[in-house]
């Protein structure tokens, strides 16, 4: 029979470990930037439009957003993020990705499958989205140092801070659709973790997998595409 020590370290582990992962997506911003994400990894650097210029867009996450660490899982239902396309001609980049700022990310109902764990998140600074062309399309969400903190409470009082010392990027993948959707598989993002008895605080990095539903808030009818 499992210690009640042991436990606790593991339902902490558990959550801190999934929770910090969903900030580097999504969400949800979105394309958060949740939804959309930031630098977009080691993609060849094709030439890549984004479109429709200019206009606004949301980042919805849709079905739960998992967080694994061993047989446990954590499962987050709602995180959501805005941003905007860059106005021409700054929706194109002839050879590599088009950048954009984003509202940091927002995720909320949160579960894990051990209870006993409640957790709260803020995010902060400045976001960025990267949206580069290719086989298949990426999109990368990149957070500010610092700029995603988790603190728990019940069993243990941990405070996990992803980006801890520069700026990080969680790497999707992007398919054009109606809507377009933006997949994270596993994506990693590095995280310190401080606190007492019973915080994981060897941790140093999450994983985390999602979809993302990216539509036009400025013009409904459209679709928001990556194309070279």
């Amino acid at each position: 029979m499992m210690s009640t020590r042991h436990q606790h370290a593991r339902s902490l582990r558990v959550v801190v470990t999934g929770i910090v992962a969903a900030a580097a997506l999504l969400a949800a911003g979105a394309a958060n930037a949740a939804p959309l994400s930031g630098a977009a990894g080691t993609a060849a650097a094709e030439s890549t439009t984004v479109t429709p210029a200019g206009d606004e867009y949301a980042a919805k996450l849709t079905g739960e957003a998992t967080f694994t660490a061993g047989s446990v899982t954590v499962s987050c239902t709602v995180s959501e993020a805005t941003g905007q396309i860059p106005a021409a001609p700054g929706n194109h980049n002839d050879a590599g990705p088009v950048e954009s700022g984003i509202n940091a990310p927002t995720y909320d109902s949160c579960t894990a499958s051990l209870p006993g764990v409640d957790a709260t998140v803020e995010t902060t600074g400045d976001w960025t989205v990267s949206m580069q062309n290719g086989a298949p399309a990426t999109a990368g969400l990149t957070m500010p140092t610092a700029g995603f903190v988790l603190k728990t409470s019940g069993l243990a009082e941990c405070t996990v801070t992803a980006a801890p010392t520069e700026a990080a990027t969680a790497t999707g993948t992007w398919a054009n659709g109606s809507p377009s959707t933006l997949t994270f598989d596993e994506a990693a993002v590095p995280v310190k973790v401080e606190g007492g008895f019973g915080c994981p605080t060897s941790a140093t990095s999450s994983a985390f997998s999602a979809t993302y539903e990216i539509t036009d808030t400025t013009d409904p009818g459209a679709d928001v595409t990556v194309t070279s």
